[in-house]
């Protein structure tokens, strides 16, 4: 008990492996001397302008110009600033024509009404003749038919320049894309033939179809596309009216600020575009060609894996990216562990293939050189010893295929089976009385030690029933008349330890080592033969592939003389819970 009590748990270790060729600090692309030379050629052809083949680059660049696009679209759109000008300008011309109305409204006489065309109370020329009015007003008067009775046009100079930045600043990207706009309007507007009105007969028209009571204002756009509003204005007498006031005034201050702005927002979004089309195309060099690297590497491990050409390395290796914080890094981590585990693959079949010829070589010998024998020998007792050889040799072949048959399919059959949750002291309970009878059928004492509580774990219960049965199957083989054998479970934290030890001759210090390695065997002499030296190499790999770990060791005396002669061995399994 206290032999067994005195286990360590032992450091599984991360056995991580360093590199040559690993990349310190945040380099974002792998040095020129750590990769293969086709990779260096491939990267010396790659150029800033060889983006543009790169559909990765395209998509990036497309993306962001799209946003940006959508942005100062969404600006130009909205445009809040025309319309508080355009809300400003209606509002003082409202104003200025019912001020005007109001003015030929003091002028007319008290009593009926008349009409102000023709009355000769009425001077309406001379009202309009004294009122200063600005450029670009054009000031129209009409009487309750509707007839043009007076009209006068603005002649004073504007008091602040229209165009805030002053003259000949021109707006060339605003320009342009007007001229471009209306030549795409042109080709898709549908042509109707208008009279050409003139502006009396516009004026009357727009009287006509409104409201006559109320003061109006009303924007557009003249012929040439500038900003244009039109104000009417009612001129009662009484109760009565009896002439209307039109007010025609150009807007080229607003034009001129809305162009300005315009042309300031278009310019940054020129300047936006180059910035982010050069930050994309970092960007995207920042992704694209180390993606490109990896794609490089992969084809190139490809090309040579199909050419094959004798005397250089077919391996390739993948470019070391694992410095970078983001994505790609773990892309190359990734493909760089998928890659080692696939040549370490490669290394263990082929070293399993070599290890199999080898010991199949063996028996193949012996039987050749009986059958030889055989041919020659007179004594019938001699042909029966050769016979016993061959049958022997025979039956060591059979078992020698069929445990490497059961090896090759583990891999597979281990990712196929679905773990199920289970009871291991119960199966161990199980076991221990099966294997118990042929120990004890042997002179071998069969001791359990299991606790009482259960002790659930998620695995494949016949795979690692497969791993017990081998364990205490070799300590039965190893174990003489008067040996005990000792099954033993205890749990510890996250881990559950299963121990088999015996008393039987215990394991040469050289085999320790090697005791796990596929065909390694290590038998007594009358037991020559009758075993393929894949038992333990499968148990390792069955408990590896469950998260746990395997050990052997000898039992001895005491810990501290490692010289002394064992008192037996000890095989412990340990299994995450």
């Amino acid at each position: 008990m206290a032999l067994a009590e005195g286990i360590l748990m032992r450091d599984e270790g991360s056995g991580d492996r360093t590199d040559a060729d690993v990349v310190l600090g945040d380099d974002w692309v792998v040095p020129d001397n750590t990769i293969e030379k086709e990779l260096r050629a491939s990267r010396a052809r790659r150029s800033l302008f060889s983006l543009n083949r790169s559909p990765l680059t395209r998509k990036i660049i497309t993306f962001n110009l799209i946003a940006l696009n959508v942005l100062v679209a969404g600006i130009l759109w909205l445009n809040s600033s025309r319309d508080t000008l355009v809300l400003q300008r209606g509002n003082a011309l409202g104003s200025e024509v019912e001020l005007i109305a109001d003015v030929i409204e003091t002028r007319l006489p008290d009593g009926a009404p008349l009409s102000i065309g023709t009355a000769p109370e009425v001077d309406v020329p001379g009202i309009l003749a004294g009122l200063d009015l600005r450029r670009g007003v054009d000031l129209l008067v009409f009487d309750a038919g509707n007839f043009l009775v007076g009209e006068t046009i603005g002649t004073l100079p504007e008091l602040m320049p229209s165009d805030p930045r002053g003259d000949n600043r021109p707006t060339l990207i605003s320009d342009f894309l007007d001229t471009v706009w209306r030549g795409i309007a042109g080709m898709f507007a549908y042509f109707e033939d208008a009279p050409n009105l003139a502006t009396e007969d516009k004026l009357r028209r727009m009287i006509e179809s409104g409201d006559l009571t109320l003061t109006r204002v009303l924007p557009g756009k003249d012929a040439t596309g500038k900003t244009l509003f039109t104000a009417f204005s009612p001129i009662r007498q009484g109760d009565a009216i009896v002439g209307t006031v039109a007010l025609v005034s150009t807007a080229a201050e607003i034009d001129a600020t809305v162009s300005a702005e315009r042309e300031r927002v278009l310019q940054m979004f020129v300047i936006a575009t180059l910035v982010s089309i050069g930050l994309s195309l970092v960007l995207a060099s920042t992704i694209a060609n180390p993606i490109s690297d990896l794609a490089d590497a992969a084809e190139i491990g490809r090309e040579r894996n199909h050419k094959g050409k004798g005397g250089t390395s077919r391996r390739i290796r993948i470019p070391d990216l694992t410095a970078r914080p983001d994505e790609i890094g773990r892309l190359s981590g990734s493909l760089r562990g998928m890659v080692s585990a696939l040549y370490d693959r490669i290394d263990s079949n082929e070293q399993f293939a070599a290890d199999v010829a080898h010991e199949i070589k063996n028996p193949l010998a012996s039987l050749r050189s009986a059958i030889g024998s055989l041919r020659i020998v007179k004594k019938d007792e001699h042909r029966a010893k050769l016979l016993d050889v061959i049958e022997h040799d025979v039956r060591r072949l059979d078992r020698l295929v069929s445990d490497i048959s059961n090896a090759s399919r583990l891999d597979s059959e281990l990712v196929k089976e679905e773990e199920q949750e289970f009871n291991l002291l119960e199966m161990l309970g199980n076991l221990a009385q099966f294997l118990g009878e042929d120990a004890r059928r042997k002179g071998v004492e069969f001791i359990t030690d299991l606790p009482p509580r259960p002790i659930m774990i998620n695995g494949l219960e016949p795979r690692l029933a497969q791993v017990f049965v081998n364990l205490i199957s070799n300590a039965v083989s190893f174990c003489e008349d008067g040996d005990a054998i000792r099954v033993w479970a205890r749990r510890r934290d996250n881990r559950v330890l299963v121990v088999v030890e015996d008393t039987g001759p215990g394991i040469p210090e050289e085999a320790l080592q090697k005791i796990f390695k596929r065909f390694y065997s290590q038998r007594p002499e009358n037991d020559f033969g009758n075993n393929s030296g894949l038992g333990l190499a499968i148990s390792k790999q069955i408990v590896e592939a469950h998260g746990g770990v395997i050990w052997a060791e000898n039992i001895r005396p005491t810990e501290a003389d490692v010289t002394s002669e064992p008192l037996g061995a000890r095989f412990v399994v340990g299994l995450p819970i």
